[in-house]
Parts: structure tokens; C-alpha cells; sequence
């Protein structure tokens, strides 16, 4: 039986990572695709994040003689997108991809309805981490007048505060070109709850990825998983797009509340106005940003939408502090 053990003097291979399921990851090089495993010291430094090891990230591997590889080294991030892993009060980070040039949050018109706090929590975690961010709204087919008025008015103001919206129909194959284009040569990453359409939209851009889509629940209203682990596709346009498991909340990590007002694009000029330098907007007297939403100066929306997302930064640091 020949001798899987990598080689300690073997020159390592550069690689990227384009799919990683907990155990092993797929790692593309300049050649070929090899599968591989990490070395058991990346999970004991990398103790407080979820996954060490991230779609996106540039490797270093040596060969086993079996054909698979030993990720030994992991290089320096330019960035990354991350979340507070799911289901804790506390909560290790969850690192979604590395290396990122834009990140992109799909929402959907309706099955499951658009989500504006989702939508500005991602937008902040994206800001944290310097990464141009655009918004997509899918399922524009399923747009009735009824709640028409409502996703115009997510779309305006979202495009007025500078980000870049996209309206399209996964069904109706319709709202892809600018997408495809304004994907060319860069490493994209797509999240969003289940259901919205993320594998679909993929689908569309790139026919031949054949990604496996889901249904709606009948019960919920709400998306069943069909993406299990995240995944790095090469692009024929040139670039990457990773596709992720759907989200089902975006919990922050990395950012104290003080900072968030920061990431809130529209309250950066106004705050320079607070009467207290360190103002967190919320209670203090004489707080621009205060007065700009009781005023509509600012979108009461986006307001409410920060006090939600402070609120729970503060019960964080309180949780920590236990």
C-alpha cells in the first residue's frame, strides 16, 4: 500500500480554495483540481471561527501519493465576509468566503418576501470589511400592484444611499446581463436566505453550473436548503462566483456598537454634528441623526433598522461580559 503522508520536503503547490464541506476542500491550481484535508494545528489556532479554512482562501499544498493534498499553509487575507455563527448567544465567527471584490445579497419580491434588516446587517458586515456591496431583488415576475410601491421604495432608497440594485426574474430569465457583466474578472460572492434564489440566479449566469434549486414551503413560506456547502465556480466571462448556504439571520461580529454608525452610509456627515463625540444616536440629547429621522431627513427605516442592529451589539458585549 504506498504511503499517503505528504512529503515534509516536497516544494508546496499554490492553490485556491473553491469548495469546502468541514472536512476536506477542493482546491484549484494553476493544473487541476486536488482534493485535500488541513493539518489538525489550523483548527486549534483558529479555535474562535467555525471553519479555518474558507472558499476563497490561496493555499498551500504538498501531495499525498494517493493524488489528494495537505493544505500546510493558508496565505495572508486581503478580506474577508463573515457572520456570527448561527444558534448562539455568544458565538464563534463564521467566515464565509476570502479575497472577496464584491459581495452580493439576493433578496426576493415575494416566497420569502424582502427583508431590509437582512439586507442592512449585510450591507454593514460588507463595510466592516471594505468590500463593495450590491443588492439583488429576484422574483420580480411575482410583483403585484398591491406591494408594488413597497419594493420601489427599498430600491430607491437603497440606490440613493449609492449601492447598486439589480431587478431580476430567475424564472423569467430576464435582469442577467448587467449582473453577468458587472461579475466579469471578480471573485463574487452571493448569500441570502433560502428560498430567494441565489442558485437560480447562478444558473442563469452560467448555464452550464446546473446547480440543484428548491422548492418554497408550504408551510413557512420560506426556502428549504439545497445548497449544503459554499462553492467557487469558475466564470466563462472570466472571475469566480461563490454560491452559499441560505442564511437564516446575519448576526454581526467584528465591529463594537460605538462603530456602528459608520457602516449607516447616510448618517456619517450628520453624526459630525452630535453634541457628544462618542453619540451612539440612540438616547443622547442634542444627536443629529435623531432629529434627521424624526424629520425624514434620513429614512425612519434605516433608523429603526440601526437601533435594532445596535441593540443587539450591546446585548453581545453585556452576554461577553458575563
Amino acid at each position: 500500500m504506498e504511503d499517503a503522508t505528504p512529503d515534509s520536503k516536497a516544494v508546496g503547490i499554490e492553490g485556491t480554495v473553491t469548495r469546502a464541506t468541514g472536512s476536506w476542500y477542493d482546491v484549484r491550481t494553476r493544473s487541476r483540481k486536488v482534493r485535500a484535508t488541513i493539518r489538525g494545528k489550523f483548527r486549534l489556532i483558529a479555535a474562535d471561527v467555525t471553519n479555518p479554512v474558507v472558499i476563497g482562501d490561496r493555499v498551500i499544498l504538498q501531495m499525498n501519493a494517493d493524488g489528494t493534498g495537505v493544505i500546510t499553509d493558508i496565505q495572508d487575507r486581503k478580506n474577508k465576509l463573515s457572520r456570527r455563527a448561527a444558534g448562539r448567544k455568544i458565538g464563534r465567527e463564521h467566515v464565509i468566503a476570502a479575497n472577496i471584490d464584491v459581495a452580493w445579497i439576493v433578496q426576493s419580491t415575494l416566497f420569502p418576501k424582502l427583508n431590509p434588516g437582512l439586507i442592512d446587517r449585510f450591507l454593514v458586515m460588507a463595510g466592516v470589511y471594505n468590500i463593495p456591496a450590491n443588492i439583488v431583488i429576484n422574483k420580480t415576475d411575482l410583483i403585484e400592484p398591491a406591494f408594488e410601491d413597497t419594493i420601489d421604495f427599498w430600491e430607491e432608497l437603497y440606490i440613493n444611499l449609492g449601492y447598486s440594485v439589480y431587478r431580476t426574474s430567475a424564472s423569467h430569465g430576464t435582469g442577467f446581463e448587467r449582473v453577468r457583466k458587472d461579475m466579469t474578472d471578480k471573485i463574487s460572492v452571493i448569500v441570502g436566505q433560502s428560498g430567494v434564489g441565489k442558485s437560480s440566479i447562478l444558473n442563469r449566469i452560467q448555464s452550464d453550473l446546473e446547480l440543484r434549486t428548491g422548492e418554497i414551503s408550504k408551510s413557512t413560506g420560506k426556502g428549504v436548503h439545497t445548497t449544503t456547502f459554499a462553492a467557487l465556480y469558475l466564470l466563462d466571462n472570466g472571475g469566480y462566483v461563490a454560491d452559499t448556504p441560505g442564511l437564516r439571520e446575519f448576526g454581526l461580529v467584528d465591529i463594537a456598537p460605538a462603530d456602528l454608525a459608520h457602516f449607516f452610509v447616510e448618517f456619517q456627515d450628520l453624526a459630525e454634528s452630535c453634541h457628544f463625540p462618542n453619540c451612539t444616536h440612540d438616547h443622547e440629547p442634542e444627536c443629529r441623526v435623531q432629529t434627521a429621522a424624526a424629520e425624514n431627513e434620513i429614512a425612519p427605516e434605516r433608523y429603526n433598522s440601526y437601533l435594532n442592529i445596535l441593540g443587539s451589539l450591546q446585548k453581545g458585549v453585556r452576554d461577553r461580559g458575563r
